[in-house]
């Protein structure tokens, strides 16, 4: 069974790339333009992996990673956080609310795919 991945980006053209590339590599993917669509959907459709943006309407992408961490159902979900905030207090603020891995855009195929598998690998 094909493994699903949420994607929380509220960036049509960057949300159209990203499920076109994973698609093409066989996994199903999910989508919500914004944090609480979001939140909804990694509580309710059981994603493998969630990609999240951080600046996000509504609730951005260190408060949603922040909640998921904080419930049982969703606190295991590997989480890999993008984004275009590239400062190194970016980085360190996204690891500290959880996320498992944080990229910045834009950034390229490969590496972006190795992060997915590495980060699905490692939940078996």
């Amino acid at each position: 069974m094909a493994k699903r991945i949420l994607i929380i980006e509220d960036d049509p053209a960057v949300l159209r790339a990203m499920s076109y590339m994973l698609e093409k590599e066989g996994y199903e993917v999910l989508t919500a333009m914004n944090g609480l669509e979001g939140l909804t959907k990694a509580k309710g459709e059981n994603p493998d992996l969630l990609i999240l943006d951080v600046m996000l309407p509504g609730i951005d992408g260190f408060e949603i990673c922040h909640r998921l961490r904080a419930e049982s159902q969703t606190a295991q979900l590997p989480i890999l956080m993008l984004s275009a905030k590239g400062q190194a207090a970016d980085k360190s603020m996204g690891l500290q609310v959880g996320a498992n891995e944080y990229l910045t855009k834009p950034v390229e195929r490969l590496v972006l795919l190795g992060k997915v598998e590495a980060l699905l690998a490692a939940k078996k």
